[in-house]
């Protein structure tokens, strides 16, 4: 089975490792993966922001390098929302673009979610001691109903121990540019969803989106947190014993 890697921005320029992790994560379960190398931003910063031209720009863009491949997968529950959900919806209906956009949203697939979904994956095989909790992002969880699929994956970790994180459900106040719009909003839910995580007691917060993740890792190290964050797909693939992110190696 070929798929082709949507690498994502975050992941690329900061944190490598979640990319060389899904890569591992997939070629395990028997997948060919594909990089195309033309591949840029999904161009959700310029959706969020009203730049309609510029998304729709991206997003002729992305669909020309992933036309070629039966399966899309990114690390990444925002940025697999908007080429699956919102990419159709830049396109004037019965276009070409609006079909080939369309076509394309049926390819994409959130990381977590194909190799539980898709490939049937029940364990990785990884092992992973320490206690974790773990936060849903918000297109993940409402754009693309993932909630169970990590969590039965963390399951099988040999050594992990889950702890529910209280309103895992909770925006963590990134947003994408909502952050930046509003600096003073997010920083309070960033607050509050630090004072959640700490209060389970766990050791590692674990998530599948990058953009939440800084967030949350920034607050933390902010307050003086020994709470370490990791991307979930790195400890699936066993890949965690490195700086967790906002640890300052990447």
């Amino acid at each position: 089975m070929q798929v082709a890697l949507f690498v994502t921005c975050l992941v690329d320029l900061l944190r490598p490792n979640v990319g060389f992790a899904a890569v591992k994560l997939l070629e395990e379960a028997g997948c060919d993966v594909v990089v195309p190398s033309a591949q840029t931003c999904c161009g959700q910063p310029a959706y969020n922001n009203g730049d309609s031209a510029t998304a729709r720009e991206i997003a002729r863009q992305v669909i020309d390098a992933f036309a070629a491949y039966p399966y899309v997968v990114a690390p990444s529950g925002s940025c697999t929302g908007m080429l699956r959900v919102h990419y159709p919806a830049l396109f004037e209906p019965g276009s070409e673009w609006h079909g080939r956009a369309v076509e394309l949203a049926g390819r994409c697939h959130e990381l977590v979610g194909f190799l539980t979904d898709v490939l049937g994956v029940e364990t990785t095989g990884a092992r992973f001691p320490g206690t974790v909790t773990y936060h849903d992002s918000c297109s993940a969880l409402r754009e693309l109903g993932v909630r169970e699929q990590p969590r039965r994956l963390l399951a099988g970790i040999e050594g992990l121990r889950l702890i529910e994180l209280p309103d895992a459900e909770v925006c963590c106040g990134f947003g994408g540019t909502f952050c930046v719009k509003y600096p003073d909003i997010s920083g309070r839910m960033v607050t509050d969803k630090v004072r959640n995580i700490e209060a389970t007691g766990a050791g590692v917060l674990l998530a599948g989106d990058m953009g939440c993740l800084l967030n949350m890792a920034g607050r933390l190290k902010r307050l003086g947190s020994p709470v370490r964050v990791y991307h979930v797909a790195e400890v699936l693939a066993g890949m965690a014993q490195r700086p967790g992110i906002g640890d300052g190696e990447d």
